[in-house]
């Protein structure tokens, strides 16, 4: 039977921004390793996926935050897989402070990759079998980030570290990326309070991604990636998605 899995990270300085607040990639991150970490004792771990040809990859998260906590700080992060859909592999996670205030919840959707094409591999012919539960205190699963027009642009190009063992840019490094379009001016008062994201296909190392981004008068950020030059012709041109609410 399945259970919740628990974990209590310390926060160190360099987890937090200029301004002594949790980065939100660092959020990402946490998530990240208690996923693994859970996963592993679920027999689903790195090894195993790795002797099948697959890999864990994440498609959408959300992410609402109460509270980033600081430098010094010990946060509880819990997590539990959801039930298992046709395509992906849901997990709910929380996080509180040392007196109980919870600082963050998010879902996340997870899905299969084959190692060698690159594509999804659907549950139902993974092999792969994770037994999920509803605990009442999930959120809703967000829904898919529409592509439109915005005013603001700026390049970036995919790096070395940017990228994580699975040889593509890591799901954390779009929030820095996407923090980074913003001065520390515009960071200081505010907050992120809400976080869609949509990972729409791989970035690899040498990509230029063309950032397309505006901000709305309610104080929502929206982010659209696209990769640059001849390499969109042979394959999904639109890479990742973000709304940030502040």
């Amino acid at each position: 039977m399945t259970v919740p899995f628990e974990k209590t990270f310390h926060i160190t300085a360099s987890a937090v921004d200029r301004f002594d607040r949790l980065k939100p990639s660092c959020v990402l991150d946490y998530m990240q390793e208690v996923a693994g970490d859970h996963s592993a004792m679920l027999g689903a771990d790195r090894n195993m996926l790795t002797q099948k040809g697959l890999f864990w990859a994440v498609i959408r998260h959300r992410i609402q935050i109460t509270r980033l906590p600081k430098a010094g700080e010990d946060i509880l992060v819990k997590t539990w897989p959801m039930p298992t859909t046709r395509t992906a592999y849901p997990r709910s996670t929380i996080a509180w402070d040392a007196e109980g205030n919870e600082c963050f919840r998010s879902i996340s959707l997870w899905v299969l990759m084959d190692m060698k094409t690159r594509t999804m591999v659907l549950p139902g012919k993974s092999g792969v079998t994770v037994e999920g539960l509803l605990l009442g205190s999930e959120l809703a699963v967000p829904g898919s980030v529409v592509p439109r027009t915005m005013e603001n642009l700026q390049e970036r190009t995919v790096r070395f570290s940017d990228l994580d063992y699975n040889g593509h840019m890591n799901n954390c490094k779009y929030l820095e990326w996407i923090a980074d379009l913003l001065p520390s001016g515009f960071h200081k008062d505010r907050q992120v309070r809400e976080i869609t994201l949509s990972y729409l296909s791989e970035a690899r190392e040498g990509e230029t991604l063309a950032l397309q981004w505006q901000m709305q008068e309610d104080g929502c950020m929206s982010v659209d990636a696209k990769r640059t030059g001849e390499e969109i012709s042979a394959n999904h041109s639109r890479v990742f998605a973000a709304q940030i609410q502040f």
